[in-house]
């Protein structure tokens, strides 16, 4: 429906993912097997090129990472992030030059496939809270960039003034996520602010989730069912999948 709708290039969620499978949003909660076979239907239901999100690559060490990255350009993906957070409390982030060890070792396993691969560096250092997280996001994404990413990913970054100077200060292409609640941003103004890449996370799986919920609510309490005022017709919708099994049809022949 994304690509539908003329979007160039859509990415995966892995929130999105594990929350239908009925799992937490966590390090570990869906496996690397389960999350590679969903990304792997999803790039093969669309003609526009799929960038995965990966989490952490699926393993500590810089081999772990390069294995992920092959196996997901395997299933179809053409760009992926890797972030830097652990799922320690106690630890959040990787020790830098790991960090940088793993970015290196996932640009190499692209590399080697063969094809044009956007690489997408993440830092959480102002999701976890770390001391002056705009100098170490800085650092941080500058030698990720030197270790081969394409583009830097520092979700967390609210307020234009900083995103501004995060854009000025990193050596390269910069990601926001959107969709979060409160103060946030039109992509027009996020262009302005030099911004090349555009997150919205797992916010459509919630905000969907948050329709049933609501909805759920509305008939147990209010016995009413105005939740359905707004839903797609059942004929648009099986025209609309008819339309995408038929695209589909078309490609394999």
């Amino acid at each position: 429906m994304l690509a539908s709708h003329g979007f160039q290039a859509i990415g995966t969620t892995s929130a999105g993912i594990a929350f239908s499978k009925g799992q937490p949003d966590s390090e570990g909660s869906v496996s690397r097997a389960e999350m590679l076979d969903c990304i792997k239907t999803i790039a093969h239901s669309v003609a526009v090129p799929v960038s995965a999100d990966l989490e952490a690559g699926y393993g500590e060490n810089s081999d772990q990472v390069s294995e992920t990255i092959s196996l997901a350009i395997n299933a179809g993906i053409v760009g992926g992030n890797i972030e830097d957070f652990t799922g320690n409390a106690a630890l959040p982030l990787f020790d830098v030059s790991m960090a940088v060890e793993r970015i290196r070792a996932a640009r190499k396993a692209a590399d080697d496939k063969g094809i044009p691969f956007t690489l997408t560096a993440r830092t959480d250092c102002y999701l976890v809270g770390v001391d002056n997280p705009f100098t170490e996001s800085v650092r941080r994404a500058n030698l990720y960039r030197e270790a081969g990413a394409d583009c830097l990913f520092i979700p967390g970054a609210a307020e234009p003034e900083i995103v501004a100077q995060l854009v000025k200060e990193i050596d390269g292409p910069i990601s926001v996520v959107m969709g979060l609640k409160g103060k946030t941003f039109t992509v027009t103004q996020l262009e302005d602010l030099g911004v090349r890449r555009v997150s919205i996370g797992g916010s459509l799986a919630r905000a969907t989730f948050a329709l049933i919920r609501k909805a759920a609510l509305e008939i147990m309490q209010q016995g009413t069912f105005k939740y359905a005022n707004d839903q797609i017709p059942d004929a648009e919708l099986c025209a609309f999948f008819s339309s995408v099994q038929k695209a589909d049809s078309d490609a394999q022949y």
